[in-house]
């Protein structure tokens, strides 16, 4: 049985919204943040990073959000949402699902952990804004005039890339992207995404109706 960790405001949110699209049977275990908005020390007995999501199935347990989406798609999705494999839409398809971890979040995390430092953070203002600008353009131009990511059609990557773009509209000057906002938009209206909204709980990065 799959069983998702899942802590409120959190990239877990997007995991349960794969299982909806997938139409896959799963559990919830719910963890709060505390009022610093960190993760409850309750996850580090899941994992040892403390971290949200977590899946688990059976013995199996994955702690990367990248890696559970890859793994629910292959394995219980059957590879929906996914391309072909062995396609050069496949392979672009990965380079979303790690791009989404391993270059996109980090100027929007390293600007949430600075803006605490105060004055102390200004020598650091100019390149954080840079880099947020520079891959908000990237994002947005690889959006085009597409619904969707990969082959316009939806895929992993979009559930992968939907964090991101929640908290670009939601804590960030977005005026310049309405592709984005759009892109936002467009997922939070599908009824899957509502079905996890539902099941998850209360979520700050959903756009007013």
């Amino acid at each position: 049985m799959i069983t998702i960790h899942h802590l409120n405001n959190s990239r877990s949110q997007r995991i349960l919204w794969l299982c909806e699209e997938l139409g896959l049977d799963y559990d919830i275990k719910f963890y709060q943040r505390l009022e610093t908005q960190l993760a409850p020390p309750e996850l580090k007995a899941i994992h040892p990073l403390g971290k949200s999501p977590v899946l688990d199935d059976d013995d199996l347990r994955l702690a990367e959000s990248g890696a559970i989406v890859d793994y629910l798609i292959r394995v219980h999705g059957h590879g929906a949402l996914a391309p072909t494999p062995g396609t050069i839409l496949h392979e672009i398809y990965l380079e979303w699902l790690h791009y989404a971890e391993g270059s996109a979040m980090l100027p929007p995390m390293l600007a949430l952990y600075t803006s605490r430092l105060g004055d102390a953070a200004a020598p650091l203002a100019p390149r954080l804004g840079e880099q947020l600008t520079s891959h908000l353009d990237y994002f947005d131009a690889q959006l085009g005039d597409n619904d969707w990511l990969v082959g316009n059609s939806l895929s992993g990557a979009d559930v992968m890339m939907s964090f991101v773009a929640e908290i670009a509209v939601a804590r960030g000057p977005i005026t310049h992207y309405p592709r984005i906002r759009a892109f936002v938009r467009r997922l939070q209206s599908r009824p899957a995404w509502r079905r996890a909204l539902e099941r998850g709980g209360a979520y700050s990065f959903t756009l007013p109706a």
